[in-house]
C-alpha cells in the first residue's frame, strides 16, 4: 500500500471500535490514537511538535566523538541518568573503540560527566566510562530502571547489549554505574540487534517486554523492522513476533525508543527514528564544509510518533514527522536526529526528550526538546468549531479533568450522554460551562457544578464541542 492510498483509507474509514464499554476507572487517557473516539465532526487528531531547547551536553571527549549514539535518559527521583555509546570514528559495530559513557543532571536540562575512575582510556582513569574493553557490549548498551514490584536492590537497574553474533546479554546494577553480567550466556538470540534493543517492566502486561531490531521483507524490499518478545524474569524470553503497523506503509524504523509514558503507563510512547536510505540533501562540497564523515551524508532521518497499548501492534495514527530535521544542513546527514530512549518530566508542567544531533560531525551533541505534559497530540478544532463523541465508557471518581488549550475567543464544552447518545439532564452542552485558557489539568463544570459522583460506574459517552481549541488528555478522579 502506498502512502497516498493509506491517507485516503484513513480519511474515509470509520474510526476503530471495540466491543463493550471502556472501563476507564481513574486512569489518564491521551488523545494520541483513536482508542476513545467514536466520531469526529469538524475536528481532527493532530500532532503537536516539541520546542527546541538548549543543548544538553556536547560529546567532545576523546573517547566520545562523532559516532556517539544510542542514548538513554532515566529519571530517578530528582536525579537524571544519561547513558550513551562513545565512539570517535566510524567502524564495524562491536569494536574495542566503543565505550559506554555516563553523565548526570539534577534538572534534566544540562548534564555533567563524573570522573568515575572505573576504566583506563587513553592513558587516564579520569573519565565517565561505565563499560570499556568489553566488546561488543558498548555498541548498544541499553539500561532501564526496573519498576517491577519486589525487584532486589542489586538488580534495580538492568540492561541488554550485544550483536547478532553474540546475542543479547543481560546486565544488572544497584546504582546504574557499576554493572555486571547476570549470566555469561546470552538471554536472547533471535534478532539482528544492530540498534538499541530495549526492555522494561510493563505493569499493564505484567511482564518484561523487549523491543529489538530485525529486518523484514515487504513486497520484495528489505525494511528495518521492530520485533518484540516478553519475559517474566528478564532471562528467559518468548518466541519473537514482528510488530504490526496496521495499514500504514512500511518504512525503515531505526531506534524505536518504546517506553511506558510516566503519566499513563498503559500507553507506550515510541519516538522512533525514521531512516530514509539514499535520500540525499547535501552535496560533496557542503559535506566537506561541515566536516561530516564522507560515508554519512547520503541519507537523512526524522522522528515519528508511534504508540502501543501492549501486544504486537503499534498505532500509526500519524505518518507526518513528529520532529523534522529543521534548519541547518548539519541536521540532514545520515543517522541524525535519533531520539534518546524515554521522555522525562523536567518541570511542574514540562516534559523533555532528547535527540542525538550532528552525527558523524565534530560538533555531535545531545539536544533537548520540551513540551507541556501529555501534549504529544490532540483532538483539535478550527475557529469554525468541531466536535468529538467518545465510545461508551465507565469511570470512577467525581470529577472530569481535562488538559486543553484554546485561543482567546475559543473554548471547550462537554456534554455527558447516556449509552444511546442522549444528553443527560443537567449535563447537556447548554448546561456546560465553557473552558477557556491553557491548562494542564482543570475540572469540567456544568451549571450545577463539577460533581459527577452520581454518574460513576454508569455507562456514558462524552461529547466535546471545541472552537479554536485542542483537547490533549482526560482523566476522571
Amino acid at each position: 500500500m502506498t502512502r497516498r492510498q493509506w491517507l485516503a483509507l484513513t480519511a474515509s474509514a470509520p474510526l476503530a471500535q471495540a466491543a463493550g464499554a471502556i472501563d476507564l476507572g481513574s486512569r489518564r487517557e491521551l488523545f494520541v490514537d483513536r482508542y476513545l473516539i467514536e466520531s469526529l465532526n469538524g475536528a481532527a487528531l493532530r500532532l503537536h511538535p516539541p520546542r527546541r531547547e538548549a543543548d544538553a551536553i556536547t560529546l567532545d571527549r576523546p573517547w566520545e566523538g562523532a559516532f556517539s549514539n544510542y542514548v538513554t535518559v532515566i529519571r530517578e527521583g530528582t536525579k537524571f541518568h544519561l547513558y550513551y555509546r562513545g565512539l570517535p570514528a566510524s567502524g564495524k559495530d562491536g569494536s574495542d573503540a566503543e565505550t559506554t559513557c555516563y553523565a548526570t543532571s539534577t534538572d534534566g536540562r544540562t548534564f555533567a560527566r563524573p570522573d568515575l575512575g572505573l576504566f583506563e582510556i587513553h592513558g587516564t582513569r579520569r573519565n565517565n566510562a561505565i563499560l570499556a574493553g568489553m566488546a561488543p557490549f558498548s555498541s548498544n548498551f541499553s539500561p532501564v530502571l526496573d519498576t517491577r514490584p519486589g525487584v532486589s536492590e542489586a538488580q534495580r537497574f538492568k540492561a541488554l547489549a550485544g550483536t547478532r553474533k553474540t546475542g543479547l546479554v543481560a546486565f544488572q546494577s544497584a546504582d546504574g554505574v557499576r554493572w555486571k553480567k547476570m549470566s555469561e550466556e546470552p538471554v536472547f538470540r533471535d534478532g539482528v540487534f544492530d540498534s538499541q534493543n530495549l526492555a522494561f517492566w510493563s505493569d499493564t502486561e505484567q511482564c518484561y517486554v523487549l523491543y529489538f531490531r530485525t529486518f523484514k521483507p515487504v513486497d520484495g524490499k528489505r525494511y528495518r523492522w521492530i520485533s518484540r518478545t516478553t519475559s517474566t524474569d528478564f532471562l528467559n524470553w518468548t518466541a519473537p513476533v514482528d510488530m504490526s503497523f496496521g495499514p500504514a506503509p512500511p518504512e525503515h524504523l531505526y531506534v524505536n525508543q518504546t517506553h511506558p509514558y510516566f503519566r499513563a503507563p498503559h500507553i507506550y510512547i515510541a519516538l522512533a527514528a525514521r531512516f530514509m536510505p539514499g535520500r540525499q540533501v547535501l552535496d560533496d562540497e557542503e559535506a566537506r564544509a561541515l566536516k561530516v564523515d564522507p560515508g554519512y551524508f547520503k541519507d537523512c532521518a526524522d522522528a515519528v510518533l508511534l504508540t502501543s497499548r501492549g501486544g504486537a501492534t503499534y498505532d500509526r495514527t500519524f505518518l507526518e514527522a513528529f520532529l523534522r530535521p529543521g534548519l541547518g544542513l548539519e541536521n540532514w546527514v545520515s543517522r541524525n536526529n535519533y531520539p534518546a530512549l524515554n521522555t522525562v518530566q523536567t518541570g511542574p508542567e514540562e516534559l523533555s526528550f532528547y535527540t542525538l544531533s550532528n552525527y558523524g560531525q565534530p560538533s555531535v551533541h545531545l539536544r533537548r526538546y520540551s513540551m507541556p505534559l501529555d501534549r504529544f497530540a490532540s483532538i483539535g478544532a478550527p475557529y469554525a468549531s468541531g466536535e468529538c463523541r467518545t465510545r461508551p465508557l465507565r469511570f470512577a471518581g467525581g470529577r472530569l479533568w481535562l488538559n486543553y488549550s484554546t485561543s482567546a475567543p475559543g473554548g471547550v464544552r462537554v456534554e455527558i450522554q447516556d449509552e444511546a447518545g442522549a444528553a443527560l439532564p443537567g449535563f447537556t452542552l447548554a448546561d456546560s460551562v465553557e473552558l477557556i485558557g491553557d491548562r494542564i489539568e482543570r475540572a469540567a463544570r456544568w451549571k450545577s457544578g463539577p460533581a459527577l459522583d452520581a454518574l460513576a460506574g454508569r455507562t456514558v459517552r462524552l461529547r466535546f464541542a471545541l472552537r479554536d481549541a485542542d483537547l490533549f488528555a482526560l482523566r476522571f478522579g
